[in-house]
């Protein structure tokens, strides 16, 4: 069975309200596409996990969805050839919607959320406010991976860890989160949470 990783243990939590071994998954995944990006260029997407139907039900398709009609078997999160395949759709526009049960259900799907009451700090563009309407307006968890390299998590509208895939980015690195932070450092890689 897979374990959560001991960087991410404080993020892939049961109070996040979605299942930590999925979360842990996507977390990597992002990680990844921060640090690689795609084809020498960095890339910015969106993962959303949990309360998929009221996720969906927020959110439509940009375009035909490209995994309408593949097997559940093939899409699950945790299989090295749906992760690459993962890689290369996160250049379209739009989220990706994953099951609690880590399925990614849907991709390029655009969020139908509102923007009122949410409070981001200034510089986070719109990936960052939809993230942020639809985890406060659903039971998701969103995962946001910003063309600046840095992967923030999401959860009931507001950021609740940074991470910044390589050491050299502190130094150009602002936190946009507030208040006692924990940071840890691992494999190059630095996790700032709320404690």
């Amino acid at each position: 069975m897979d374990k959560v990783n001991s960087l991410f243990q404080d993020i892939c939590t049961d109070k996040r309200h979605v299942n930590p071994r999925t979360l842990n998954h996507v977390i990597e995944l992002a990680v990844e596409i921060a640090r690689e990006g795609r084809e020498g260029r960095k890339v910015g997407t969106i993962f959303l996990v949990g309360d998929t139907e009221n996720t969906i039900k927020r959110s439509r398709c940009l375009i035909l969805d490209p995994l309408k009609g593949h097997p559940p078997a093939s899409k699950k999160i945790s299989d090295p050839n749906m992760r690459e395949t993962l890689k290369e759709l996160a250049q379209l526009d739009g989220s990706f919607i994953i099951s609690d049960d880590g399925i990614v259900l849907s991709a390029a799907r655009y969020i139908n959320a509102s923007f009122e009451g949410i409070n981001l700090p200034l510089g986070l563009g719109g990936r960052h406010l939809a993230g942020a309407s639809i985890s406060r307006e659903t039971g998701c968890v969103a995962i946001v991976v910003s063309e600046s390299s840095i992967v923030r998590i999401i959860d009931d509208g507001e950021i609740v860890s940074e991470i910044i895939p390589e050491l050299w980015m502190l130094k150009d690195t602002s936190l946009h989160m507030k208040g006692p932070l924990k940071h840890r450092t691992k494999d190059n890689v630095r996790v700032i949470s709320r404690k």
